[in-house]
């Protein structure tokens, strides 16, 4: 019986080994209609066969001003092109400081948000963070930092029902992503990771403190130049 159940359990982890690997091989190339979070937001993974649930008005990362990536990277992850998936030195901080006070602070890098919100159901569980930090790996090893940015900034949402920069852009400023201006990126970045709590058409104090904050680190790690050093 053990036996058995030993062989179910393993073959069972190798289709998953191997499905996962296909699943993050394709979208190197092929880019996503949606994602597991939008899906999840919109009733349920089966509305992923659905035509009524949110698209992604997909556009490359050449066709997204700099100004974009630059903003997110200064906000949420400036080692962003340094580690491989994690900041331990965040987590490690992050684990600290939540033991002494009440509200949970996060350290999820870019890459790992990209993991949950392409991938996972909603979860704070050992498995999960498990499975999150094996699809972390898995597209830092196979998509690279240019495709990762580019995902992430196609399908994070800066408001109800709106999802992706070329959107929240045309929603927002009335413009594609490709000319968005330095305080436009800092302003939709500031909602982050807080869109239906935070507004870009209505900012609070916090939001316009923030996107001050977000301007003042662009500059800090070196603007529009450390971008274009390390993306290509």
């Amino acid at each position: 019986m053990f036996l058995k159940l030993l062989k179910y359990i393993l073959f069972s982890a190798v289709i998953f080994i191997i499905a996962s690997v296909l699943v993050v091989v394709v979208f190197k190339w092929v880019n996503p209609s949606t994602s597991a979070f939008i899906a999840l937001k919109s009733g349920g993974l089966d509305e992923m066969f659905y035509t009524d649930i949110p698209k992604q008005d997909w556009v490359p990362l050449n066709k997204i001003s700099p100004y974009m990536p630059l903003a997110v990277i200064a906000s949420e992850d400036q080692i962003f092109f340094d580690h491989f998936g994690f900041d331990f030195n965040q987590i490690e901080k992050a684990m600290k400081e939540n033991q002494k006070r009440k509200r949970i602070r996060g350290a999820s890098t870019i890459s790992q948000q990209v993991a949950k919100n392409m991938f996972l159901y909603p979860g704070k569980s050992f498995i999960r963070k498990g499975i999150e930090a094996y699809f972390t790996m898995l597209i830092e090893l196979i998509w690279g930092k240019k495709r990762i940015l580019e995902v992430y900034l196609n399908v994070a949402e800066f408001g109800e029902g709106i999802y992706g920069v070329q959107a929240a852009s045309r929603i927002y400023f009335h413009k594609d992503a490709s000319a968005l201006n330095a305080g436009e990126a800092a302003l939709l970045t500031a909602i982050l990771p807080s869109p239906l709590k935070r507004s870009v058409a209505r900012p609070s104090a916090y939001v316009i403190t923030r996107k001050g904050q977000i301007l003042t680190q662009m500059e800090l790690i070196g603007g529009i130049k450390f971008l274009h050093e390390n993306i290509n």
